[in-house]
């Protein structure tokens, strides 16, 4: 989608402040909703919080040709669902072993790294040969695909034997609920009984507060500070992706050599190298340098969330998968100051 382009035809004076705005307002729905997602897919099953979560998520797409101000108001209210990885490592959670864990989830995040490698680049093709609208139709289409293809074809991954049954009195035939375990900062509480996936709740937070400032602006700078053109992003998003893609395929053998630990280490320094080089660098190819040690950190989160899969129980995973989800996105809201200074 070329929000990039929408966000300074809208916002021309203050494209930075709005950029943070928006991601600032998705960040904290995000936290709040996470462990709410996570804790009653834990009862109700994933496929339905699958399916909600990408339709809310992808909803936003069509506002784009229709009215830019919606499309950014609906955008930063979509982060009330905005938490699909989290359903998803809770998916695979329910249909690995602990031995196949890591490998999976390394899979998983590298077809997202895939999708970064051919849709920017065939978003660029169709709006410079074609128009804006047939961009947004064409990813209208693919998130309307998307929905429709976890209505038929992808299975529940949570068996009813595994489902909590002391969640209060059931109630209409629907599975039971105890609000106390949807709270975020209940479940926030209870993850802190639990201190290695505490250490690790926060060792998210702590990484992703630089990185929520870096992935929220890094396009909309490459363009308007560095000159990149629209096919120069998309061909440095390809090549980064291309190398997340090569990296995660390697996050299950890395963690079974060097443990989760170490593994993890790893790509925080390289996350800790590539924003240093980032911040120094004034060249074209500085930047490019940077995209690949940013392709190498990303096996960070991954690797954590593996980890933390790894020492929660069965039926907790939705909500451990969404507190990890929920810290990622709660230092959005820092980017609003940020922004205000740009």
């Amino acid at each position: 989608m070329p929000i990039i382009n929408v966000l300074n035809k809208t916002f021309p004076d203050h494209t930075f402040l709005m950029n943070g705005l928006v991601m600032g307002i998705k960040g904290i729905f995000s936290f709040l909703s996470a462990p709410l997602i996570g804790a009653l897919s834990d009862v109700w099953g994933r496929k339905f919080f699958l399916l909600i979560t990408v339709f809310f998520t992808c909803a936003p797409i069509p506002l784009m040709s229709i009215n830019s101000w919606w499309f950014f108001a609906m955008i930063s209210i979509s982060g009330v669902f905005a938490v699909t990885f989290s359903v998803v490592f809770a998916y695979v959670a329910d249909v690995t072993t602990v031995e196949e864990r890591s490998r999976a989830y390394g899979l998983v995040s590298a077809t997202f790294a895939a999708s970064l490698v051919i849709s920017p680049a065939l978003g660029a093709y169709l709006n410079d040969n074609y128009s804006e609208p047939v961009v947004v139709a064409l990813a209208s289409a693919i998130a309307l695909l998307d929905v429709f293809f976890i209505l038929v074809a992808v299975p529940e991954s949570l068996p009813e034997k595994v489902r909590p049954n002391t969640w209060g009195s059931v109630v209409g035939g629907s599975a039971p609920i105890n609000w106390e375990h949807a709270d975020p900062f209940s479940s926030l509480r209870r993850v802190g009984m639990n201190q290695t996936v505490m250490m690790q709740c926060l060792t998210v937070l702590l990484s992703y507060l630089p990185e929520a400032g870096q992935y929220s602006c890094i396009f909309v700078y490459l363009k308007l500070k560095m000159h990149f053109s629209s096919l120069d992003v998309s061909i440095f998003i390809a090549v980064v992706g291309v190398l997340s893609i090569v990296a995660q395929m390697f996050l299950g053998d890395l963690m079974r050599v060097l443990g989760a630990k170490k593994t993890i280490i790893i790509g925080l320094t390289f996350e800790m190298l590539q924003l240093l080089w980032y911040g120094i660098g004034t060249q074209t190819w500085m930047m490019w340098g940077a995209g690949i040690l940013a392709a190498l950190a990303s096996i960070t989160y991954p690797a954590i969330s593996a980890f933390v899969s790894v020492h929660t129980h069965i039926d907790q995973q939705g909500v451990v998968q969404g507190m990890v989800t929920g810290m990622r996105g709660l230092w959005y809201v820092y980017l609003v100051k940020i922004m205000q200074n740009k």
